[in-house]
């Protein structure tokens, strides 16, 4: 269960003090609880990417070189995607006799179809290449298409229904139902599957459907959301608590793909005692709430406060599902199930690489992390009122220029300052003994770092969703524009 731009701070297992996730909460109180988890990017598609190949953006492709150290993602007008040399987990599970399902958002590419979920390891797809986003003019740019399965079935804001103005839809009940029913599907039939149930519903604009208009304290359309998805959340985990062979014989993981977007105000997610949120390389912009549930192998009430990441869910999956991992690439994924099986057992040799496009910002490893450079809002977009970081200056880190702290890095002790507010001192025995171990952490993983070829540096308009699979039969292609290529522009 992957969420989109929920922050670390939704959950009240977390602290937040409307506790308005009660299903969520009591996961966490039958499974266990990450609080250490962390995304493979601070953004969606890079995310994403990492999650599914179990190897940083910066190995898979998912990153531009345009422009150092900008975020890039997969908007309708990009021409890469995830590359047919990256192997997806869903391409290794499909290889046995496993049933995948992908619902909700993708987010991988579309031009091409060896980027489509469908040829990729899925049977199964219900959602869209992209985000819900805005209603479009169908001129300069088309609505965004869903999907069932390798047909387009409509478009958002037409006969896909969503209340832009009241923030208001039911595809979040339609995700859900799909999910029940996929495994219901597969359970009466006695096939092993893989669910990835991918709903955008928490990424402004959020929406929510009537009945959950005004539940939330919070006073608005992304509390109200949150609930709706607490909701959803139980309604899968009950169709599984319902059957005992389920229950005893499947693997929970829930999770976000990057920190809450702050620059959405009131409709934004929130991130708990940590600095700044998506976009950036500080603890707000990656750490994830995390809750791992299997009721016959995963002890009650535990709680891992070790690194772990989005990358390690690969070799975790394909050790659950037994099924062996090509040695051919260099992977950041460590197997959990020593972890999450024994709560004794400690990944303490793990460490966590914080990538802003293609220049590593920051390593964490143990309790200590260093910010090598640091980049929060470009005053480029602070000038059209987007700020990652609202109120949360921090003099000298939340810089709004690219800034080199390579020959003194900044060094922090995440247990006793996780908000990053109070770097240790240069002259100190602590800063000196603790960043001659990150500095020998970062040089070995840049020798041995093989960037993949960037995927995200072209766009156009050619390969918007104008006429995508399926649009024929539904009589909603529309006319294509002519080809030309050219350089994505990155303003985060």
């Amino acid at each position: 269960m992957l969420m989109d731009d929920m922050g670390w701070g939704d959950l009240g297992v977390n602290g937040d003090p409307s506790r308005e996730t009660p299903y969520l909460d009591r996961l966490a109180a039958e499974g266990m609880q990450f609080t250490d988890f962390y995304a493979g990017s601070p953004l969606c598609s890079p995310s994403r990417a990492a999650l599914l190949t179990g190897r940083l953006p910066i190995r898979n492709g998912f990153y531009t070189t345009n422009i150092h150290a900008r975020n890039s993602y997969i908007p309708q007008e990009m021409v890469g995607g995830i590359s047919r040399s990256e192997i997806l987990i869903s391409e290794l599970l499909a290889k046995t006799n496993y049933r995948n399902k992908i619902i909700g958002k993708w987010h991988l590419g579309h031009s091409k179809s060896e980027y489509y979920p469908w040829n990729r390891g899925f049977h199964e797809f219900f959602g869209s290449f992209g985000i819900h986003s805005n209603p479009h003019d169908n001129v300069k740019m088309p609505n965004v298409p869903l999907f069932r399965n390798d047909k387009m079935i409509g478009r958002y804001y037409e006969n896909i229904l969503i209340d832009r103005k009241n923030q208001q839809s039911d595809i979040l009940k339609n995700f859900t139902q799909e999910a029940i029913e996929f495994i219901q599907q597969e359970s009466a039939k006695g096939n092993p599957f893989f669910l990835y149930w991918t709903p955008d519903t928490l990424h402004a604009p959020t929406y929510r459907s009537a009945e959950f208009v005004g539940r939330s304290m919070k006073n608005s359309s992304y509390g109200d959301a949150l609930i709706q998805m607490d909701h959803s959340i139980q309604a899968i985990i009950e169709t599984i608590r319902n059957e005992p062979c389920l229950q005893n014989n499947t693997f929970v993981f829930f999770t976000s793909d990057n920190g809450p977007a702050l620059t959405s105000r009131a409709d934004a997610g929130r991130n708990g005692p940590f600095l700044c949120g998506k976009q950036t390389t500080f603890e707000g912009g990656f750490r994830e709430p995390a809750i791992a549930w299997w009721p016959t192998k995963i002890a009650p009430g535990t709680i891992n406060r070790h690194i772990s990441t989005h990358m390690d869910l690969f070799r975790t999956i394909a050790t659950i599902a037994q099924i062996s991992v090509p040695d051919d690439r260099h992977y950041d994924s460590n197997d959990l199930t020593k972890v999450m099986f024994n709560s004794s057992h400690e990944n303490q040799n793990a460490s966590m690489f914080y990538y802003r496009g293609d220049t590593l910002m920051a390593i964490r490893h143990g309790s200590y992390k260093a910010h090598y450079w640091t980049f929060s809002t470009p005053p480029e977009e602070l000038r059209v009122g987007i700020n990652f970081c609202p109120g949360q200056n921090v003099v000298n880190l939340t810089t709004s220029q690219l800034t080199n702290h390579t020959e003194l890095p900044l060094l922090f002790h995440l247990y006793r300052d996780p908000a990053e507010r109070f770097a240790i001192n240069p002259k100190t025995k602590e800063y000196r003994e603790n960043i001659k171990i990150l500095n020998k952490i970062r040089d070995e993983h840049q020798r041995q770092l093989k960037p993949g070829k960037p995927e995200l540096n072209y766009c156009d308009q050619a390969v918007m969703s104008w006429s995508p699979p399926g649009c024929e039969t539904i009589n909603m292609c529309l006319p294509i524009p002519k080809s030309s290529p050219y350089l994505c522009e990155w303003p985060h």
